[in-house]
């Protein structure tokens, strides 16, 4: 048979008929995330790029990292992320090379050291098993006190060797061999 209906209730069956797509749905999910970055002043490029978080506790949520790290973050006085540990921090749990340019004071050094403990997972017996090359002695002085603090209560090692000499005395002489 004919259905007869005026155009009022067409628009209202289609309306009903109509259910968000997933190509719809991932539109709209793209969206929300380049308008997070742009508000955040977020530029990335890349293909298939881990989405920002928002918060730390997302960190725990959705990477697994160690309660530990967490609870030392908020101890350190870290509530929210700064932008290039919005999008930085996911880049690398995801095992993503990663070139990133923030001014000074911006939450750089967190922003490695954070993915760089979590992918260690636990301490282990094996000698150096992370190695951070700083251009300077206090940028590493920084990076060092940093990860301390960030290490602190998990049970991993955070050296900083300034000449092969005091590392020879601090390791033992064979460790620039074995290392």
């Amino acid at each position: 048979g004919i259905k007869w209906m005026s155009s009022l209730e067409a628009k209202f069956e289609d309306a009903k008929d109509k259910k968000p797509t997933a190509e719809k749905l991932e539109r709209l999910r793209r969206e929300k995330i380049n308008r997070f970055r742009n508000q955040h002043r977020i530029n990335v490029q890349g293909t298939d790029l881990p989405d920002p978080i928002a918060t730390f506790e997302q960190l725990q949520k959705e990477y697994k990292v160690h309660p530990k790290i967490m609870e030392n973050i908020q101890a350190a006085g870290f509530h929210v992320p700064t932008p290039i540990q919005m999008q930085a921090i996911p880049v690398m749990l995801h095992g993503r090379e990663l070139l990133a340019s923030a001014p000074t004071g911006s939450g750089k050094t967190l922003a490695f050291c954070i993915p760089l403990l979590t992918h260690l997972k636990q301490p282990r017996n094996k000698g150096f098993r992370a190695l951070i090359i700083s251009p300077t002695r206090e940028l590493a002085s920084q990076t060092h006190r940093e990860l301390v603090k960030l290490a602190e209560g998990t049970g991993f090692r955070i050296h900083m060797i300034h000449k092969a000499a005091e590392a020879a005395k601090k390791f033992g002489p064979k460790s620039s061999k074995k290392f």
